[in-house]
């Protein structure tokens, strides 16, 4: 049985290259746990992600459709390539979140904010995903590529390229 430890530090799954990779190469994106209700964090973070163009793949077993998408029960029932896995599930489901997303050859596995579980890092990790942890994807988003740096804010980013990384 895997023991969590209580000094797990999440900032290596928090890479700024890694995130910036991900945004601008993912095409499809699965969020696990995304709801219909408009006032829930994954349906306004699903909205976001539809309206700048990424395929959105809703895995709810409580939901038929939501953004115009059917809705799938598990990772393993979506039948189109998934680049990123994104979660909006309690931190004790990321293992076997983790291992369908292995299964399914996705390229990555994002965790939104507080959903942190080592064990579910490392399957990922070991698997071949890259593992984004403790960020939300909509803020990443922004921060990189939405346009956020505009209004000021500091994005630790210097460049003039608007197109996607080198």
């Amino acid at each position: 049985k895997f023991i969590m430890t209580t000094t797990f530090d999440t900032t290596r799954y928090q890479d700024k290259a890694t995130i910036q990779r991900l945004l601008h190469n993912a095409k499809t994106i699965a969020i696990v746990g995304l709801s219909s209700n408009v006032l829930r964090a994954s349906y306004f973070v699903g909205a976001y992600l539809q309206s700048h163009g990424y395929r959105i793949i809703p895995v709810n077993p409580r939901e038929s459709e939501v953004l115009g998408e059917k809705s799938y029960e598990t990772l393993m029932d979506v039948p189109v390539a998934i680049d990123v896995v994104n979660v909006f599930r309690a931190p004790a489901a990321l293992p076997d979140i983790a291992k369908d997303a292995v299964a399914i050859k996705a390229s990555s596995l994002w965790c939104q904010f507080t959903v942190i579980n080592e064990h579910g890092a490392l399957i990922g990790e070991k698997g071949g995903l890259s593992v984004i942890m403790d960020l939300c994807i909509k803020v990443e988003h922004a921060r990189y590529i939405g346009r956020m740096h505009w209004l000021g804010f500091n994005t630790n980013r210097i460049t003039s390229v608007r197109e996607g990384l080198q």
